[in-house]
């Protein structure tokens, strides 16, 4: 579809119905219209659009945005401000892009995509997706790789792994590792990179690790090791091999020839920066269509701290990435940070180009982001155009500004909608 412009996008979300010829049973057929209500910053009056912009059952997610990653969104919120809000060929941009999920999305839908997280991890875990492997090839790659079950780490793993599963472990991360410094991996390395750094620790048969917390997160030894002691478990052998192909074909089993299409012409000008989102320097001013993205909130999440065991596998330096992410435990502190990041959005977003900045609660809902990031937008130069809620567990009301359907962390998705006059 061609991009529309604002007053476009104000009709498109005032009679939005995400129930078209859809499966939709949330709301009453009657209740199917968008809510607006009004959100008023420095003077001006901001539209407030209620309703279910999108749902799990609206479109299936694409199984290539299956890679675990603590506080990050589900595809479909990007998917719909990419459709909404850009066409084909233009430059989608995510400053905190955590897994990828922007980014990918954007390279499925044929957009050209800049990723940016100061996190090493979000290059692993994102930049591998855009060139697809074939399930021979990296089964050709695992069977090359000499596997030694009696390696062991520089540290005690016996709370998470059986010792020939930790063997094989060691020695896909030294093989990586050695493609690395040679400067020979190639994708069919950094896609197992990428999935064994997935599977490494999870609550199911499909990790290499015992029953521990879901993927997304690792605990300390210390902790796993009172977890096994009140399940009374042992770690039982995993083959890493199996786990790594099963994954692979979980991952790609629903992607199209054209998405496969689209993700190799996007890799071929996809920019991967691990840099502060607000001295990007490298991306060009005015550059970019559109951005969407969730900020770290607050304390909310220790991404260093609990992607510990990633770094480990990936020879990443945790306290490096501390020093590096702003873990803002003020919201004077968090609005300094944020506000660099909106100026240098102002400086890369094209004139008509938009930004779609995810908010939510924080501190258990005494504290609501929008009042804070509205103000820094229309400082930046932004004019803001609107604040979707998209309305999920709950029951829509005639009034429902505020809700809180989460009793700590982000609450049910709230987006603050910019755009660069």
């Amino acid at each position: 579809m061609a991009t529309l412009n604002r007053e476009e996008v104000y009709e498109h979300l005032k009679h939005y119905s995400c129930g078209q010829g859809e499966n939709f049973t949330l709301l009453p057929e009657e209740e199917k219209k968008t809510v607006i209500e009004e959100f008023k910053a420095g003077g001006e009056k901001i539209p407030v659009f209620i309703n279910e912009f999108w749902t799990s059952r609206q479109r299936q997610a694409s199984s290539l945005q299956e890679v675990s990653y603590r506080a990050c969104f589900k595809p479909q919120l990007p998917r719909f401000f990419i459709e909404l809000l850009t066409a084909k060929g233009d430059k989608v941009y995510d400053p905190f892009s955590g897994r990828g999920t922007t980014v990918v999305e954007a390279g499925l839908l044929g957009r050209q995509v800049i990723s940016n997280d100061i996190n090493p991890l979000s290059r692993i875990l994102s930049q591998p997706r855009f060139s697809v492997p074939t399930l021979p090839g990296i089964a050709r790659r695992l069977s090359e790789i000499p596997l030694n079950k009696n390696l062991k780490a520089d540290f005690d793993l016996s709370m998470f792994f059986h010792p020939d599963t930790e063997g094989e472990i060691v020695s896909l991360q030294r093989y990586l590792q050695a493609r690395k410094e040679e400067g020979v991996e190639d994708h069919r390395d950094s896609w197992i990179r990428m999935v064994a750094t997935n599977r490494l620790t999870g609550h199911s048969p499909g990790f290499f690790s015992v029953y521990t917390l879901p993927p997304n997160q690792a605990v300390s030894p210390q902790r796993q090791a009172k977890i096994n002691e009140k399940r009374k478990q042992v770690p039982p052998y995993r083959d890493t091999v199996k786990i790594i192909m099963k994954k692979t074909r979980n991952l790609v089993k629903n992607l199209s020839p054209g998405e496969v299409e689209n993700l190799k012409k996007a890799a071929s000008t996809a920019w991967f920066l691990e840099k502060d989102a607000g001295g990007t320097w490298e991306i060009p001013g005015e550059s970019v269509q559109l951005t969407v993205t969730s900020p770290p909130f607050l304390d909310v999440v220790q991404y260093s701290k609990d992607n510990w065991l990633r770094c480990w596998f990936n020879g990443i330096d945790t306290k490096e990435v501390e020093k590096k992410i702003t873990m803002a435990r003020t919201m004077e502190e968090w609005s300094s940070v944020m506000g660099k990041a909106f100026r240098e959005l102002y400086r890369i977003t094209c004139a008509g180009g938009w930004v779609a900045f995810e908010v939510g609660e924080v501190r258990k809902g005494t504290i609501n982001l929008e009042d804070y990031v509205v103000p820094l937008g229309l400082k930046a130069g932004f004019a803001c155009r609107g604040i979707l809620i998209n309305l999920q567990e709950f029951t829509k009301t005639s009034n429902i500004w505020g809700v809180n359907n989460n009793s700590y962390g982000t609450n049910t998705n709230r987006i603050v909608l910019f755009c660069k006059d």
